[in-house]
């Protein structure tokens, strides 16, 4: 044979298998939606997001604050920091620790310049600095006289050397330190303008004169932060979350609420208040993964307790703040406090509510009106323990809840019932909780693609008067679990949204859920997949984030069924609701087939609907795409319409595709 004619060939096998792989599975499937029948009322709390403070998502994240160890509280307390001199005799830095007098904030440093050459400090950021040009930037530092320099000069410097930013900062003209008086802190700010863009700036501090100064709390913010506050959160990583319409925020995590050990875990109190006052800690993940080590992770909790709950209020969703329950991660130390040491733990969850709902009057919310926001931010609900297991738990949980039940009733607690959907773990705590009559189950499940195809019915058959659940941390796993190789492909997204049909049509047991983790540093992440990506500055939405916007955002008021469930019949999914106020079916339909499907929905139960509906279609052309930096819409919504003949639709599901269709019910 030719190469013309083997060429031919091949073109024509080519041929005939892709005409194979887009002829239609079988007959299509028939869907009648019962639309004159409402179900089961969909809670407001349905779709939600879960934050913890892995992979960089607060420091170096959603914390805009662009200067690393700023006050020079991590165990190495110049890391991120660096000397710059021509020779040793031109200046140096002395950490000094007054741990008596001020605990939450001990260490400062103290510069000398000595000669007449250039001294000063760098800061590398995280993972740099991410500056943009004509953006203008607030620096700010405390400062104390101890003889001699007086002024510093701020740079902002490329890898390569070039400035794209200056300013002079004369010391002493700002404002006495509250609290600080008596030691003569002041806080000086100087604004100026970047001149190009560059992700991974550093900052350059030269101290200007000979002499000493002390120094500590240097920042540097830009100005436009998530609603111009001053040190506040980045705009565009809380743009994506809004854009989201979640129903809930759940914080601070995760496994940061326990701490590799108790001394680490998670302590509210040290997050509010003046942010100078808010104790440092290493964050849990700093060294969990041999795969990914981060010496350089810490919180600092200038994202804390009272700017997550301004968060949730910004965007809409009630906050689902989580406490620690007297125990340490399970999964390293499993350090508990004696349950006759429990009643600080206790207290804190008391304090907690009072800090969110209490009157001015109150010691706690007289802090939050300190802070600004004199009314109560609506707390409703709260988590004891994050992802513990066992007696001890149990424990720890009926010590919590009596406690919490008796001065706040109204106060709906979510319970964990370990980390696996099954097992013995899980059944046990599953057991035990119901005949305690908990009020919310906290299910998490880190599974393949294929373990959620298979499991779009788990809650059919659930006891609909017993606890009400929350699936608090799901997300498909194209490898497994804990692994760096796990990616957030389509297949995976897909067969997410296919379970979350499942999750819909049983909104009266599943009334929240929420995807996890929420972010990461594409330079400084540990665990994956991750609904959002981001570097210094620029971000993206995974097709997981996506198909978590089409449901929130087309959430419906309660639900209606489908005449026989769709549960992966002809590898179709689906659920319908009503959209109450706009008047509208919302039909939702997972095609997980390599071919196109064209399914007939009867629409029944009205009288008429609209001539013409609404279609919005996530689709991927093979299960592996993805989304990057770099092509962030690769996986993307695309929006359409579909005419509608006497109550009956005849959409085309493209292979592999996930499709929202909502249609007007006269």
């Amino acid at each position: 044979m030719n190469r013309l004619s083997l060429a031919f060939a091949l073109s024509w096998l080519l041929l005939l298998s892709a005409s194979a792989q887009t002829r239609p599975v079988d007959a299509p499937v028939n869907i009648f939606v019962r639309a004159g029948q409402p179900g089961v009322t969909i809670q407001p709390t349905m779709w939600g997001i879960f934050f913890e403070d892995i992979n960089m998502a607060a420091d170096g994240g959603l914390y805009a604050e662009l200067v690393k160890n700023r006050s020079f509280e991590f165990n190495m307390p110049l890391m991120g920091w660096k000397e710059m001199k021509a020779k040793p005799a031109d200046g140096s830095v002395l950490v000094i620790n007054r741990a008596a007098e001020n605990p939450a904030n001990p260490r400062f440093i103290r510069v000398s310049h000595y000669s007449e050459g250039n001294y000063g400090l760098s800061n590398e950021g995280f993972r740099g600095m991410g500056i943009k040009k004509d953006e203008q930037y607030h620096f700010s530092v405390w400062d104390r006289a101890n003889g001699g320099s007086r002024a510093l000069r701020i740079e902002l410097i490329t890898p390569e050397g070039q400035k794209i930013g200056s300013a002079h900062l004369a010391l002493g003209a700002g404002s006495m330190v509250s609290g600080a008086e008596a030691s003569g802190w002041r806080k000086d700010t100087v604004t100026f303008t970047a001149t190009a863009t560059e992700p991974r700036a550093k900052l350059y501090i030269w101290i200007e004169g000979q002499g000493t100064v002390d120094l500590d709390m240097v920042s540097l913010f830009p100005r436009h932060t998530w609603k111009e506050r001053p040190g506040g959160l980045r705009a565009d990583l809380v743009q994506l979350l809004a854009d989201m319409h979640p129903g809930f925020i759940r914080f601070p995590g995760g496994c940061v609420v326990e701490g590799r050990e108790l001394a680490t875990r998670y302590q509210w109190k040290k997050t509010v208040g003046k942010v100078e006052d808010r104790q440092l800690i290493v964050n849990r993940w700093n060294t969990e993964f041999a795969w990914r080590p981060t010496p350089d992770y810490f919180q600092s909790f200038g994202l804390g307790f009272f700017e997550y709950f301004q968060l949730a209020e910004d965007i809409g969703a009630s906050p689902l703040p989580i406490i620690n329950c007297g125990m340490a991660c399970q999964f390293n130390t499993a350090e508990v406090a004696p349950l006759d040491d429990l009643q600080p733990y206790i207290q804190d969850a008391l304090d907690l509510i009072e800090f969110a709902n209490g009157p001015v009057s109150t010691r706690w919310g007289g802090l939050r009106a300190a802070m600004g926001h004199p009314a109560p931010f609506n707390l409703k609900m709260m988590g004891v323990g994050n992802e513990q297991w066992g007696p001890q738990y149990i424990e720890r949980y009926t010590l919590f809840s009596a406690a919490i039940k008796k001065q706040y009733p109204a106060i709906r607690l979510v319970n964990s019932v370990g980390p696996n959907p099954d097992g013995d773990l899980f059944d046990f705590l599953n057991d035990t909780l119901r005949k305690l009559h908990a009020d919310i189950l906290d299910e998490h499940y880190y599974r393949s693609p294929e373990w959620f195809l298979q499991h779009a019915a788990r809650y059919d058959s659930y006891d609909r008067k017993g606890p009400k659940i929350f699936a608090g941390e799901y997300a498909a796993q194209s490898a497994q679990v804990a692994t760096p190789d796990n990616k957030n492909n389509w297949k995976c997204a897909l067969s997410e949204a296919a379970y979350m049909t499942g999750l819909e049509r049983n909104a009266d047991v599943v009334q929240m859920a929420s995807y996890a983790p929420l972010f990461a540093h594409v330079d400084g992440w540990q665990w994956t997949p991750d609904l959002i990506w981001f570097d210094n500055l620029r971000s993206y939405g995974t097709p997981d984030y996506y198909v978590q916007k089409l449901f929130a955002t087309n959430k419906g008021s309660y639900t209606v069924p489908l005449g026989q469930p769709l549960t992966g019949q002809n590898g179709l999914y689906g659920s319908a609701c009503i959209d109450q106020p706009a008047h509208e079916l919302i039909l939702k339909l997972v095609n997980t087939t390599a071919q196109p499907q064209g399914p007939v929905i009867h629409i029944e139960g009205v009288k008429k609907t609209a001539v013409t509906a609404r279609v919005t279609v996530l689709k991927a052309a093979t299960p592996d795409k993805m989304n990057s930096l770099e092509d962030p819409m690769a996986v993307s919504p695309v929006s359409g319409e579909l005419s509608c003949k006497g109550r009956v639709l005849t959409p085309t599901l493209a292979p592999y595709s996930f499709s929202v269709i909502r249609i007007r019910l006269e």
